[in-house]
């Protein structure tokens, strides 16, 4: 196997597991590489007995950290950083091969978390900084100080295994809090490589924990209650369930972002040479599995017919093959396992049924390595149905279905369709028409002449309605990371007498 496995952190070091699971069997993960299913990657234990003491390691972890001066704890994560750029080209070609992007893509989230570190300390750290408000009543000063929640529970997805996960890492290690990370199946070995940084920059025991698992893993941590704190990111179905198992425990925050069907809107003014190259990135980045992919285009019915017509021919010359084995570097990559596959295909039937015309079908593709290949889609309806199954959910792969509108009031109308509102976009030339989409689509981020993929680690992050729970990430995601505790401060204490007080006779 290429990799190998270290067992859970805690305690300050990697502990080799048990593999008897909870029914006395013993139960093993294994990854094979999406770009090449006969590549496995590397097989390790799932040890339900590991919970309890990775829990009560946070627990030592948080009481020392939580004291530790701020200063020293960016010193901390500088050397953690120092770590991760000594090891940036293994964690790329570990996250290339172990989620299918693009090694081009995976360097560009290994720089990522390399960069969050400087973005963590300089923009999010002074959102939660004390606060003091002189004579904010007669002969008191107001306070709020900034305060941990606790054991931070980090649940990471596949996708962006390390830089969705870095980040909400970060913030809550710089708010004072200790962190359990649990990261997707599919990609562990990409997050131990986090660890190891964290571990070679000398942290503290107990305050960076990892444990690796399935969902049930996931459950156990999270229904502690000596986790005070969990942050998801992934599917709206896996954010349900967590709020069902966290609902009745007011003591834990849960910060959720979860999926979207994000819409692009291109107005009839819209230069339409650079929409084109922005929604094939956008639409087919990552294979399409990203929270922020295009997914629909209200497109003005002026220009539909050519506009698509060039959107299929560029998306036929999309090179598709292994991510870090093939010759020159492909755009898109395999999806990320057989089921994502197979769900995939099912969208396009689904399409069919449904009456939706296909204008680029997505398939299987055979390429020298077997893996999870598939072409980009394209379909078009002539409206939206608020019944069709294909346009009201996520797909998470690469297609784009085109919808034509004649107002702009229309076109916000179908952004606003579906259950989702995290990430839109609208191609204009006209500030007003941008303005009107400001104040009436319903979404988290919304760009102007870009795509809704991708996203500044300087502003916030995080959608409204079914892409989330009103907790943003990026440089917001520390906001999540502590809570405010309000102080009165009465500076002169000289004794004023119950003479000023009503209904208290002394004498």
């Amino acid at each position: 196997m290429k990799y190998t496995m270290k067992g859970n952190y805690f305690d300050g070091r990697y502990n080799t597991s048990d593999t008897k699971g909870p029914d006395g069997v013993e139960k093993f993960i294994s990854r094979e590489c999406p770009s090449d299913i006969s590549n496995i990657l590397w097989e390790m234990p799932v040890d339900y007995t590991h919970v309890e003491p990775v829990l009560e390691s946070s627990v030592r972890g948080y009481k020392f950290w939580r004291k530790l001066p701020v200063d020293e704890k960016i010193s901390f994560l500088k050397r953690y950083q120092e770590q991760l750029i000594s090891k940036k080209d293994d964690i790329a070609k570990a996250i290339s091969y172990e989620s299918g992007k693009p090694l081009w893509e995976a360097i560009g989230e290994t720089n990522s978390v390399i960069g969050k570190v400087d973005v963590t300390i300089n923009d999010s750290l002074p959102r939660i900084t004390n606060k003091t408000f002189p004579e904010i009543m007669p002969g008191t000063t107001g306070h709020i100080f900034y305060k941990p929640h606790g054991p931070a529970f980090i649940i990471g997805p596949f996708n962006f295994p390390c830089h969705l996960a870095n980040t909400q890492i970060l913030s809550a290690l710089i708010a004072g809090n200790s962190i359990i990370l649990k990261p997707s199946e599919k990609t562990a070995y990409s997050a131990q490589l986090m660890i190891d940084c964290f571990h070679e920059a000398g942290f503290p025991k107990g305050v960076i924990n990892l444990i690796q698992g399935d969902g049930e893993i996931a459950k156990r941590v999270l229904k502690d209650r000596r986790v005070r704190a969990v942050y998801f990111t992934g599917s709206k179905e896996v954010g349900v369930d967590i709020v069902r198992n966290t609902h009745h425990d007011f003591s834990k925050l849960v910060a959720l972002e979860l999926g979207g069907k994000n819409p692009a809107i291109v107005h009839k003014d819209a230069n339409t040479e650079h929409a084109l190259e922005e929604l094939i990135k956008g639409s087919f980045l990552t294979t399409g599995q990203r929270c922020t992919s295009t997914s629909l285009v209200a497109i003005h019915r002026s220009l539909h017919q050519e506009f698509i017509s060039k959107f299929h021919e560029v998306a036929k010359k999309v090179v598709v093959d292994h991510s870090v084995e093939y010759t020159n570097e492909p755009f898109m990559g395999p999806l990320i396992d057989k089921r994502s596959l197979d769900t995939y295909l099912l969208f396009q039937g689904m399409a069919k049924r449904e009456g939706i015309e296909e204008i680029m079908r997505g398939k299987h593709l055979e390429r020298s390595f077997d893996g999870y290949y598939v072409s980009p889609s394209i379909h078009f309806a002539e409206k939206f149905d608020h019944n069709s199954h294909f346009l009201t959910n996520e797909i998470f792969g690469p297609n784009c279905t085109f919808i034509p509108y004649d107002d702009i009031e229309e076109a916000i109308e179908i952004a606003n369709a579906t259950e989702y509102g995290l990430a839109s976009c609208v191609f204009t030339k006209d500030r007003d028409i941008f303005q009107q989409c400001i104040d009436d689509v319903e979404s988290g981020l919304i760009n102007l002449n870009r795509s809704t993929c991708g996203a500044s680690p300087k502003l916030p992050f995080g959608g409204i309605k079914n892409s989330g729970n009103h907790h943003p990430m990026a440089v917001a995601a520390i906001d999540s990371c502590a809570y405010q505790m309000a102080s009165l401060e009465i500076l002169d204490d000289t004794p004023a007498g119950f003479s000023a007080v009503k209904g208290i006779d002394l004498d």
